[in-house]
């Protein structure tokens, strides 16, 4: 089937094999510079054992758009094809939530693998627990590093996942784990349409925010790739988007004493990762009294006896603090030195 165009700056292209009555679900999957690993994607969905899905593939106005279509050709009649101009995975994933025509969304970044069990588990988890979103947990892959973990063994999930305890990241959600009632993702408003970071983060507070009953299943179901340059490599910027993040949630959800409390305690908490992000920095490139001034603001919002030690040490013996940290965290300064 040719693509239909919608509107000036959307297309649309229903492939011969999707089925013509609503299926149950609709995987959502946004794409941007995915061509490389889009194939194997779409091959881990149409290996669902689970067999009543749509998908829908966002291409969000990817500059590899020519070499993305190439690695898609021999999906397109298995999927709904729509382009856009690039606004971002927040109002790509809105797009496609608005062509779906199931009643449950599951998503998947487009760099993302499922296991073949991951719908038939999740549906049936949150069909038995009456939930209205269900997350899973997922093997960590494209890492340099023989140790396997998960992403649960990074980022814990503990107890009921509710508004305060996602706030207070004692529940994680990863968002290609995520199956969701469509009722409660458009009642919360869905993504945000700004270029903001953490939109997917706003969006499971608003929908717990407005009575989503959300769970989780602690086993892995699928594969998130991990990348280890680039923006995920930047120690800096990764903690200035979380702290951005929580004041975003200040500035636009209702919260209560309790909620804005947590907000703050975690806004302080980023200020002060943030605060020795930067003195790590200033230590690499010499700048001393800039890093002992770093070192100082981050004792002010977390006190501790190793800040101050290392406070101390920035002020008068930054040589011997800087061959500490060349000798015991080379990690740590890999990961700086790409700032």
């Amino acid at each position: 089937m040719p693509e239909s165009p919608i509107t000036n700056h959307v297309s649309k292209r229903v492939g011969r094999n999707v089925f013509d009555t609503p299926p149950k679900i609709t995987v959502v999957i946004p794409a941007y510079n995915n061509a490389d690993v889009i194939a194997e994607t779409l091959d881990s969905v149409i290996g669902q054992k689970f067999r009543e899905h749509e998908i829908i593939v966002v291409n969000d106005g990817s500059p590899d758009t020519e070499a993305f279509e190439r690695a898609i050709r021999n999906h397109l009649e298995e999927i709904i094809y729509i382009r856009q101009r690039n606004q971002g995975a927040g109002p790509a994933r809105n797009t496609a939530i608005e062509h779906a025509r199931g009643d449950i969304i599951a998503f998947l970044d487009g760099d993302d693998v499922w296991l073949p069990d991951f719908l038939a588990s999740q549906y049936v988890h949150m069909n038995r627990n009456g939930l209205d979103m269900v997350y899973c947990d997922a093997m960590l892959i494209g890492m340099n590093s023989a140790l396997r973990r998960t992403f649960m063994e990074t980022a814990p999930s503990v107890g009921e996942a509710d508004f305060n305890a996602i706030l207070d990241l004692r529940c994680n959600v990863i968002t290609s784990g995520v199956m969701a009632k469509k009722e409660f993702i458009v009642k919360a408003g869905m993504f945000e349409t700004e270029r903001v970071r953490a939109h997917d983060f706003h969006l499971w507070l608003r929908m717990a925010k407005a009575g989503a009953k959300i769970g989780y299943q602690q086993k892995p179901l699928l594969k998130y790739r991990v990348e280890t340059s680039g923006l995920s490599g930047d120690s800096i910027s990764r903690v200035e988007r979380e702290r951005d993040a929580f004041v975003r949630v200040m500035n636009t959800i209702e919260l209560d004493a309790e909620q804005r409390a947590i907000a703050t305690r975690r806004i302080a908490g980023l200020e002060a990762d943030l605060a020795v992000e930067q003195g790590k920095s200033y230590l690499l490139s010499g700048d001393y009294r800039e890093a002992a001034i770093a070192f100082r603001v981050a004792n002010r919002h977390r006190r501790s006896l190793k800040l101050t030690a290392i406070t101390w040490l920035a002020r008068l013996a930054p040589s011997l603090l800087l061959k500490h940290f060349k000798t015991h965290r080379p990690a740590d300064i890999a990961l700086i030195r790409q700032s």
